[in-house]
């Protein structure tokens, strides 16, 4: 059985380190081991940021099963590679040139269309534990994005939000109702509507919808703990205009999961 695993990309800017401290409290969630990347054109210079990272993660989290490692390649071609079979690949927003300088431009649009996992763009300030899950679908196929959404808010015992554009009020999350054999928490007639046939995990939260705008987003975006976001691979499209906002101005955590694999 493959070991779990929570990826980060690092290269000593300061948004690496909250990246890394991010990965390490996700991996720490999720019971999985960590793995420290750094992305470099010569092997020898990584040492000194990836002792640094290592002797962080060991004093924030003594008892977490981590790896650290140097990898010659490009960023995305590092990151693809080892975030294949993770849990959650972890990168921050900005940065010196390394990984992490990656997501305003068109190498970070092409590493969130191909990663084959959820992928955490750490930005703004420090996320609120006691925030809530947000879910921002681009349409009725975002199953992976929903189904990761719900699982998070399950993670943190919180109440998951789906903000519906106003020019798709139809988009709405299936509420877990002990009803039919339709899927989980659907009624009857409405498992293919909108969010759809994912319900949330029992006992906990639940979801509630409410209509957005796009320009409205992003001030719904303070003091949440993380957005989710879909990706269409197929057509490298992050959540189409939606993504690509959040990406450059959201107030917290943005996952990307992909979808449109088939």
């Amino acid at each position: 059985m493959a070991l779990r695993q929570v990826v980060v990309g690092v290269d000593g800017s300061l948004s690496a380190v909250r990246a890394l401290d991010r990965a390490s409290e996700e991996a720490v969630l999720r019971g999985a081991a960590l793995n420290i990347l750094y992305a470099v054109p010569d092997a020898d210079i990584a040492g000194p940021v990836l002792a640094s990272s290592a002797v962080r993660v060991r004093n924030r989290h003594p008892g977490l099963a981590f790896t650290s490692v140097a990898v010659v390649d490009s960023p995305v071609r590092a990151l693809l590679r080892h975030g294949q079979d993770a849990e959650l690949t972890v990168v921050g927003s900005r940065g010196l040139g390394g990984i992490v300088g990656l997501v305003a431009g068109s190498v970070s649009r092409r590493l969130a269309a191909r990663i084959r996992g959820p992928l955490l763009v750490v930005r703004g300030g420090r996320a609120d534990p006691e925030g809530e899950v947000l879910l921002w679908p681009s349409g009725a196929a975002d199953l992976d994005a929903a189904a990761f959404a719900f699982a998070e808010a399950d993670f943190r015992g919180k109440r998951l939000h789906v903000l519906a554009p106003e020019a798709a009020p139809h988009v709405v999350p299936c509420r877990r109702e002990p009803v039919s054999d339709n899927g989980p928490g659907c009624p009857a007639g409405r498992e293919g509507a909108g969010v759809p046939a994912v319900g949330p995990p029992p006992g906990r939260g639940g979801s509630a919808a409410e209509l957005s705008t796009e320009p409205g987003l992003l001030g719904r975006t303070r003091g949440a703990a993380l957005i989710v976001v879909g990706a269409h691979r197929a057509r490298y499209r992050p959540g189409a205009g939606a993504g690509r906002r959040l990406l450059r101005g959201s107030h917290c955590p943005v996952v990307i999961v992909s979808g449109g694999n088939t």
